[in-house]
């Protein structure tokens, strides 16, 4: 089965990348901005709001071990499917949720999960189903930067405990 490609906007990318890192079947994580307007984003622009971005990552995997709806469901649970320009401590519009599909079968599969998912919510699902249309590969110092910071403040009470929460819950689909 070939490889598969996820752009998904959860919020901070790096709480994203480092959640889809413990995935089995990942192969890559790239923490960038997806769906704006603006040419290659500086993360500057990114975060006035005004480039149409989201923080995002793109997520390659193997979905012969991991298939795309497991890839869905997870990516529900580590960030807030019900708010929208909001992710625990992180507001505005950069960080507003969405699945950006890039195929009518991720499409389908997507819209199969939320509405699977959306009665496990007390408010509607706010995360938009967008289809695929720019990415841009965030700037060098944001990646991997849980795994090489995890002692700063946002790491230890942003992250690691939305990783601790994701451990729990998802024991089958994590790397041994």
């Amino acid at each position: 089965m070939p490889e598969e490609i996820a752009t998904l906007a959860g919020g901070c990318f790096w709480c994203t990348e480092a959640a889809f890192k413990l995935l089995r079947g990942v192969l890559e994580v790239v923490p960038g901005y997806a769906g704006g307007h603006v040419p290659h984003p500086t993360y500057e622009e990114v975060c006035t709001g005004t480039t149409g971005h989201r923080e995002a990552v793109q997520v390659r995997f193997d979905p012969g071990v991991l298939p795309y709806a497991d890839l869905l469901r997870y990516f529900f649970a580590v960030h807030d499917p019900t708010s929208e320009d909001r992710q625990g401590p992180d507001v505005g519009p950069q960080y507003s949720p969405a699945i950006f599909y890039h195929s009518e079968e991720q499409k389908r599969v997507a819209e199969a999960v939320m509405r699977e998912l959306a009665p496990l919510y007390p408010k509607p699902i706010a995360t938009k189903l967008l289809p695929f249309t720019t990415f841009y590969p965030a700037e060098a110092y944001h990646r991997d930067y849980f795994a090489r910071h995890p002692e700063a403040p946002y790491c230890r009470f942003v992250i690691a405990p939305k990783l601790e929460k994701a451990r729990k819950a998802f024991k089958s689909l994590l790397r041994p």
